[in-house]
């Protein structure tokens, strides 16, 4: 143990005690320590079934809430699985767990049943801990805490250093997970991100109860916990970088076929999507409508370093693409579910334009003086549908009715309501 870290052990929590920080960071007066080793130091990685039983017995005997954090391989292997978990809880100490090796960690899932989860932007985290079987029934997110409590800087690091004054080392965030075994500087660095995330939690509570706003944070986060998996995206090829540039069905269907096909051969590899085709080459090659692979390996991000097989795979899609009928080509656009893009309003629906300018001046003004973004307070989608599709009868139980409607918490409906009633019944120029 450092002697920085004898300091972070010992030393009372600093948390902002008024208002958050104005520049999410601590005061020169108390310079922010660095955490360089977690408290018992590093614990051996979990790799085997005995291993994970212990752990299980350990945490199922804890006490108090469990900090959990997990790692991806994002831009380096296909899909969002988890590549390393990392939990913390008093009484167990930390647990990092190989999920390649253990990859059914429903038994820990299970013996933590019923204990609160403390996550940094849980959202992030949970789908790839769900795969794994780790599903909390109870949350508390501290980037969630964090925006509410009104904190402009809410990365873990920045909220480690401005609440509780240590200095979190962030150098291997983005590093390849997959990779075996893993280095012990990456294993330090995901010890500590659960070293101190139920300190953590702690000082947030308090901040939120002193705005009187820890009612609303439970309420968040049980809408978290509460969530059903997210559906898969419909048409997900559209998401392509650099879309806007294709206009002609026919350049759809050529991004269609080479951003399915792509993604056969990543999975197929488990690799990043990215690393087998760039999006730009797939809008290269569906702007120009090669003729033939000579034609293909003349444009940008394919024939550099690209083998003669590999063009022809890609060529082929291209082909495929050609050879649709009309019928098969796809729809420039997506059918979009609920109201017209806003910039459209003023010609559509200029009362509707009028209630929809007035919503976002008084949700922004609101925002303000309860010190959280505004897409916290309210979701801008919600307030868009509501002043698109205003209620028959504008009055506080309808507006009410229809934010409730649309997923809103009940504490969004009380604050949002009296703004939106008034919004609704501004009349257009």
């Amino acid at each position: 143990m450092t002697d920085a870290h004898d300091t972070a052990a010992d030393s009372p929590l600093r948390t902002t005690g008024g208002a958050p920080p104005d520049d999410g960071g601590s005061s020169a007066a108390e310079a922010p320590i660095p955490l360089l080793e977690p408290r018992e130091g590093i614990p051996p990685v979990v790799a085997d079934e005995a291993a994970l039983a212990r752990v299980i017995a350990a945490f199922e005997a804890g006490s108090g809430p469990v900090a959990v954090d997990a790692e991806r391989a994002s831009g380096y292997r296909y899909g969002q699985r988890a590549y390393l978990v990392q939990l913390r809880r008093e009484g167990a100490g930390t647990a990092l767990i190989d999920p390649v090796a253990c990859p059914d960690l429903s038994a820990l899932g299970e013996a933590l049943s019923g204990v609160e989860w403390v996550l940094h932007a849980a959202t992030q985290d949970l789908p790839c801990l769900r795969e794994i079987g780790m599903v909390p029934t109870r949350l508390f997110d501290t980037e969630l805490a964090g925006r509410l409590a009104g904190f402009p800087r809410v990365g873990l690091g920045a909220m480690v250093e401005s609440v509780l004054g240590f200095v979190l080392e962030k150098g291997h965030s983005a590093v390849d997970w997959s990779t075996r075994p893993l280095p012990e500087p990456w294993l330090r660095y995901a010890a500590l991100d659960v070293e101190l995330l139920v300190d953590l939690r702690d000082a947030l509570e308090k901040e939120l109860d002193r705005q009187g706003k820890l009612d609303w944070a439970r309420q968040e986060f049980d809408a978290i916990a509460s969530a059903p998996p997210p559906e898969p995206r419909k048409d997900p090829w559209r998401r392509t970088s650099g879309m806007h540039k294709v206009r002609r069905r026919r350049q759809l269907a050529v991004v269609r076929e080479l951003w399915q096909t792509r993604d056969r051969i990543a999975q197929r590899r488990d690799v990043s999507p990215g690393k087998v085709l760039g999006d730009a080459a797939i809008v290269e090659a569906a702007l120009a409508l090669p003729a033939n692979v000579h034609a293909l390996a003349a444009l940008n991000g394919f024939g550099h370093r690209m083998g003669k097989r590999q063009l022809e795979q890609w060529q082929a899609a291209v082909d495929r693409a050609k050879a649709l009928s009309e019928a098969q080509l796809p729809q420039p656009g997506q059918p979009v579910a609920g109201p017209p893009p806003p910039r459209a309003w003023a010609d559509k629906d200029p009362a509707a334009a009028a209630r929809l300018s007035a919503a976002r001046a008084g949700v922004s003004a609101l925002a303000e003086e309860l010190t959280m973004p505004q897409e916290n307070l309210i979701t801008p989608d919600t307030v868009r549908r509501v002043c698109w599709e205003p209620p028959a009868v504008v009055d506080a139980e309808s507006v009410a009715a229809a934010l409730a409607g649309y997923g809103a918490r009940p504490w969004q409906v009380e604050q949002v309501t009296p703004v939106l009633v008034t919004a609704l019944s501004a009349e257009a120029p």
